[in-house]
């Protein structure tokens, strides 16, 4: 921020001590009665959290908040497949706050939320868009590969919602929005998509059971379940889950716990 570049006139040497005195005097009360007229710092705008942030959906997701005045704030492993959506953002003079954040590091992730409540904005939405799927059929599934995406698939999601969920609550609003996909309502299409679909199921129940314990209050739990594969202009373009994701968010109460798409 630029410094206040300051202009005193020069005083004659005929005024005596006394004057100088009180001239400093008023102009010190005037600076004051300026700083105290002085406009109060405008409000932080509401801020999207999206975790898993990506090219993908979760930049779909990004714009279509951000278009409602939203600040968006992103985790990902690897931020820097966003660079494209920063340089977009900055360009429309928007707020795009993207941190390295792993899924799986529940403190971590913990902490981060924090975070981004306090430096960028009240976190008003949380989108948790992660995922991590190792292909394999089910008998050959590894236990260790089946236990570490589900830290990711349903672990992270519970991780960052009891992060800021007291935070919505102290507020008297939010919205807990979890993607979903279909191999939780039909695992049977693609079985070695196992781990992935248990995640799927999984992140079904919490986004059910959390929508059940906050029932009736002032904090929105919602999953969106994609049933197929997400194309650009189709039915489940990045743009039109996206919108979705939004109507879920801005519709009137009550509001479903799950769309399918």
């Amino acid at each position: 921020m630029a410094g206040k570049l300051s202009i005193r006139p020069r005083v004659s040497a005929t005024f005596t001590a006394a004057t100088s005195i009180a001239a400093s005097s008023t102009r010190a009360c005037a600076c004051s009665r300026v700083s105290q007229r002085k406009s109060p710092v405008p409000p932080r705008p509401p801020v999207a959290l999206i975790i898993g942030m990506g090219p993908g959906l979760s930049a779909a997701l990004a714009r279509r908040f951000a278009a409602s005045g939203y600040a968006i704030a992103g985790f990902a492993r690897g931020p820097e497949k966003s660079a494209a959506l920063a340089a977009e953002f900055a360009a429309q003079g928007r707020t795009l706050d993207l941190r390295a954040v792993d899924a799986d590091d529940f403190d971590a992730l913990g902490a981060a939320v924090s975070t981004v409540d306090a430096q960028v904005g009240p976190v008003e939405v949380l989108i948790y868009n992660a995922y991590s799927a190792t292909s394999a059929l089910p008998s050959q599934l590894a236990l260790d590969a089946l236990m570490a995406d589900f830290r990711v698939n349903v672990g992270g999601a519970l991780a960052a919602v009891r992060a800021a969920l007291p935070l919505m609550q102290a507020r008297g609003a939010g919205t807990i929005l979890l993607t979903g996909g279909g191999l939780a309502l039909d695992p049977t299409g693609w079985p070695a998509a196992s781990s992935l679909a248990i995640g799927k199921a999984g992140i079904r129940n919490l986004a059910q059971s959390l929508h059940k314990e906050l029932e009736g209050g002032p904090i929105r739990v919602a999953t969106v379940t994609v049933t197929g594969q997400i194309l650009p202009g189709t039915v489940l373009s990045s743009e039109r889950i996206a919108e979705r994701f939004w109507d879920l968010h801005a519709m009137a109460a009550p509001a479903p716990v799950e769309v399918v798409l």
